[in-house]
């Protein structure tokens, strides 16, 4: 018999696996996908699910916090008049509860689109698209546009969009799960990103050290 611990870090592992297929994807399918992972079929159904789970969310969504080095790199990208967006698999409902402590910080944004105003979740390229096509000057070229992802439906979202994508997995998804996605990079936190690397303006500090 596996010890206690033992039986956790499975638990633990398997969540983890089925909480990485259901990013990204719109509420009723990720529900699905919980639903024949775990093998809750006649226990529960995907909408049973949805209902449980709003009240969770609508406790945990309030405190949100951002990752680190988002604040700067939004704030950075604005100074330089470099159009951005967000584009989440999120309904608005959530979106904006998860979002109400940064509702400054979303201003700074061109637009943002919601997963309940496209018909098909990620990895379809649908929403990294209408977000594109939302901007004052739509990009001539998709390849020009540069995704910032934590999900792997969502890299596969934009690279199918024909989009550069840099993703930035959770720390406890599992290696294997960001291997092979397509990602141009793959970086633990956003603090690492180099903007002058990528055809942006650099940060003022890492202007200053190259001119030093």
């Amino acid at each position: 018999m596996l010890p206690v611990s033992c039986h956790l870090a499975i638990v633990y592992r398997q969540l983890t696996g089925v909480a990485a297929k259901m990013m990204g994807k719109k509420a009723l399918d990720a529900a699905q996908v919980f639903i024949d992972d775990m093998q809750l079929h006649g226990q529960l159904t995907p909408e049973e699910f949805l209902q449980q789970r709003e009240a969770i969310l609508d406790r945990l969504f309030p405190t949100s916090q951002l990752m680190p080095g988002a604040e700067k790199l939004i704030k950075h990208l604005h100074a330089h008049k470099v159009p951005i967006a967000v584009a989440t698999s999120s309904h608005r409902r959530h979106f904006d509860v998860k979002t109400q402590q940064h509702k400054q910080l979303l201003q700074l944004f061109d637009l943002v689109v919601t997963g309940d105003q496209v018909t098909k979740g990620k990895p379809d390229p649908e929403i990294f698209q209408r977000a594109a096509s939302g901007f004052a000057q739509p990009p001539t070229h998709q390849f020009t546009c540069l995704v910032f992802e934590d999900a792997p439906t969502g890299v596969q979202a934009g690279v199918a969009a024909g989009m550069e994508v840099i993703m930035v997995p959770d720390p406890n998804l599992d290696k294997g799960l960001v291997e092979g996605l397509g990602a141009a990079a793959v970086l633990s936190s956003l603090e690492q990103f180099q903007p002058e690397h990528w055809g942006l303006p650099a940060y003022s500090g890492a202007a200053a050290a190259a001119e030093a």
